[in-house]
């Protein structure tokens, strides 16, 4: 294990990575009323980019975990925040939407490496008690580039533009990329390929891919819609819409790294991931009733971060956990997966009902999504104990 500063260096370094993994994202998210506005797309093309990138690393993503297991975490890292950097320039530079589908495209690479890599990383340095703590904080830097896009970047697209938001955001993604070739230590020769292993999860791993899928539908429609249902449905500016996007980043920090530490416990993180989602779909019925009265909004927000964000990052700590002996890039690959699959499936059902004007069904079918992967979850917890008393 490295010394406190070096350590402190490496957790900063991860939670920058798997913010700048999904930085794309958040701010088609959070910018979304100016794009709808600028470049003329419609709320269903709108969650069609969360497909588009989803979907892409959701296919990447048994790929990406193979080539963090053998190429190592630094050569992935540094690979993750270059593409992250090439998506964001070339949202940017979108005159429409193809070139704007293309680069979420090319944005889905660094979310197919973000958590065999970090997690890879984590493995090889941090020891056993430590690593959910660690787990939790670089997890929370998805949460951090959604505060990021919904609150200063948001806030600089009404001084410079959208275009030189994003813009800022590539920038800042290469400097990423250099302080990670420098920090990180070199990884060793690359691995011959070894046996092709499967591809179909098993054991706690596919329960874990079924929670994320169903928990990342509901999840995704959330961050997709939630600054557009602000400034359609709730009254607000786009600025204070984006705002709802960083209150739910910065309560998925907290959640994150908080709950992420209890499932670090013994006994505790197999029971985590269904109580969570019970949380989420009370979170989604406050979304629901923000049409009634709009101040709920807020809670909700805070709700979704606190609960269903952090389910998330909980499963990426059971994975290290029960991931097979050399297997931790794939089996990470393999849960993300469904988690990105369900960010993928989501948005385009929300936005047939959002392109209609039916946000209360749409949130109500959020709340059906959670509720299935609460399900799947104490299901799979049930099973767990039992098996473990035999």
């Amino acid at each position: 294990m490295p010394g406190e500063p070096a350590s402190r260096a490496l957790t900063a370094l991860l939670t920058c990575a798997m913010a700048y993994s999904m930085m794309q994202l958040f701010l088609l998210g959070a910018l979304g009323p100016r794009l709808v506005g600028e470049l003329g797309i419609s709320p269903t093309v709108l969650g069609l980019t969360t497909t588009v990138g989803f979907g892409t690393a959701a296919v990447l993503s048994p790929v990406g975990g193979r080539l963090v297991d053998r190429v190592g975490p630094r050569r992935c890292l540094v690979a993750l925040l270059l593409v992250s950097a090439a998506a964001l320039a070339l949202i940017g530079a979108a005159p429409g939407a193809g070139l704007l589908l293309a680069a979420v495209a090319l944005g889905g690479l660094p979310q197919a490496l973000a958590n065999p890599a970090t997690n890879k990383a984590i493995l090889a340095t941090v020891p056993p008690a430590d690593r959910g703590a660690v787990t939790g904080m670089k997890q929370a830097g998805v949460q951090l580039g959604a505060f990021a896009a919904g609150l200063p970047l948001a806030a600089l697209a009404g001084g410079i533009g959208w275009r030189g938001a994003v813009w800022t955001a590539a920038g800042t993604a290469v400097v990423a990329a250099v302080w990670a070739a420098r920090m990180l230590p070199a990884d060793p020769p690359a691995a011959a390929p070894g046996p092709r292993s499967s591809l179909v999860p098993r054991g706690a791993i596919a329960w874990l891919a079924a929670f994320s899928l169903l928990l990342g539908c509901g999840i995704a429609s959330v961050n997709t819609y939630l600054a557009l249902f602000g400034t359609q449905r709730l009254g607000l500016g786009p600025t204070a819409a984006g705002a709802l996007v960083a209150v739910l980043g910065v309560a998925g920090i907290a959640g994150r790294v908080g709950w992420s530490k209890v499932a670090g416990r013994p006994g505790r993180a197999e029971w985590l991931p269904g109580w969570l989602a019970a949380g989420a779909v009370g979170a989604a019925l406050l979304l629901a009733g923000a049409l009634l009265v709009h101040p709920l909004a807020w809670p909700a927000a805070v709700a979704v971060g606190v609960f269903a964000v952090s389910g998330n990052a909980v499963s990426m700590v059971l994975v290290m956990q029960r991931a097979a002996p050399g297997r931790a890039g794939q089996d990470s690959a393999l849960v993300s997966a469904g988690f990105f699959t369900g960010f993928a499936v989501g948005p385009p059902l929300f936005g047939l009902l959002a392109g209609a004007g039916h946000y209360g069904p749409g949130w109500l079918l959020v709340a059906a999504e959670f509720a299935g992967a609460c399900a799947v979850a104490l299901l799979w917890a049930v099973r767990d104990r039992r098996e473990a008393q035999r």
